[in-house]
C-alpha cells in the first residue's frame, strides 16, 4: 500500500530555529541525512517519490467557483503557524513499516546534531473512492 509522509515544520517551536540560521555544518549533515533517508527506501524498493518544497513565502492560494475567474492570493497568511516543507511517498507492506520510516525522519538532525523530532503525517493514499460510494 502506499502511503505519504508529510513533513511539516511549525515556526512556533522555539527549539526549532529556521533551516537558514544553522551553522553551516548543521544544514550539511541535515542535507546528508535526508539523502540518506532516501537512499535507504530506494534500496528497500519502497521510494516511489520524494520532494521538498519553497519556502512558504512563495506560495499562492487559489480560490475558483461558480464560472469566475480565480482569485489568486500570497500564503500563506500571517497566522499560519505549521507548513508543509516537503513529502516522500512510500511504498510499504504495512502502516507499521511506513511509520517506522516516518520516526527515522522525525529524528533527522538539526542544530548540534540534535534529533529535531519533526512531526510526520502518515496518510494512506487512496487508489480511488470506498468501495461503499
Amino acid at each position: 500500500m502506499k502511503y505519504m509522509l508529510l513533513m511539516q515544520f511549525s515556526a512556533a517551536q522555539t527549539d526549532f530555529p529556521a533551516i537558514d540560521t544553522w551553522p553551516a555544518e548543521d544544514v550539511k549533515a541535515h542535507i546528508e541525512f535526508m539523502q540518506s533517508v532516501n537512499t535507504k527506501i530506494i534500496h528497500a524498493g519502497e521510494l516511489v517519490d520524494a520532494q521538498g518544497l519553497a519556502m512558504p513565502d512563495q506560495a499562492k492560494i487559489v480560490r475558483a467557483g461558480d464560472g469566475q475567474a480565480p482569485v489568486v492570493s500570497d500564503g500563506p497568511f500571517p497566522e499560519t503557524k505549521e507548513f508543509l516543507a516537503g513529502w516522500w511517498i512510500v511504498d510499504c507492506e504495512s502502516p507499521e513499516r511506513a511509520v517506522e520510516i516516518a520516526a527515522y525522519v522525525s529524528a533527522a538532525p538539526g542544530p548540534g546534531g540534535k534529533p529535531l523530532n519533526m512531526p510526520i503525517e502518515v496518510r494512506p493514499v487512496m487508489s480511488g473512492p470506498p468501495e461503499e460510494l
